[in-house]
């Protein structure tokens, strides 16, 4: 058990030194890490996960870290999941926080942070890439995920609607 624990810090540490750009941007991390090298998710389960974060409030990288320990090694595991993903951003934060009020208005500092925010839409884009073809099955879950990203994008309906309003399908049309 001791070496779960250990193979839980070790990965949400890493996860939580090289998720620049927060929530969303830690996606395709945490999707490498679970599913990729450690194996402890199949791809089905990290999009239902994805899925399941989604409907939730709160932070997405926090909701499937706490799943995923949970999974591994109950409650104990996905709070020390948590707490590991955390530390390293809870730290840094505190220390670049400091100095970014202190530097914030240098050219450099707003070069770097020029160059960076592309890349988090590159892992977006990433994960939706990677996550596709288990999540629209067919055309009708095509036409799903259009009519949300119509409704979202257009209309203005609040994302968690949406997705109350797809899972009501989802009971309706798919059980």
């Amino acid at each position: 058990m001791l070496r779960t624990y250990l193979n839980l810090f070790l990965t949400f540490t890493k996860i939580g030194v090289l998720g620049y750009g927060g929530g969303p941007a830690m996606i395709p991390l945490i999707q490498e890490e679970v599913v990729e090298s450690r194996g402890w998710m199949t791809e089905e389960e990290f999009v239902d996960t994805l899925a399941m974060g989604n409907t939730l409030p709160g932070p997405i990288a926090t909701k499937m870290t706490m799943f995923v320990g949970y999974k591994i090694a109950g409650w104990a595991g996905g709070i020390w999941a948590l707490f590991s993903m955390l530390w390293p951003s809870l730290t840094l934060m505190m220390v670049l926080g400091t100095l970014f009020l202190r530097f914030k208005d240098m050219p450099y500092a707003k070069a770097m942070l020029t160059a960076v925010r592309p890349v988090v839409v590159a892992l977006l884009a990433y994960t939706v890439y990677t996550v596709f073809d288990k999540s629209i099955l067919n055309w009708h879950t095509g036409l799903i995920a259009v009519v949300a990203f119509a409704a979202v994008t257009f209309l203005n309906v609040h994302p968690a609607l949406t997705i109350l309003g797809a899972a009501v399908l989802g009971l309706i049309v798919y059980r």
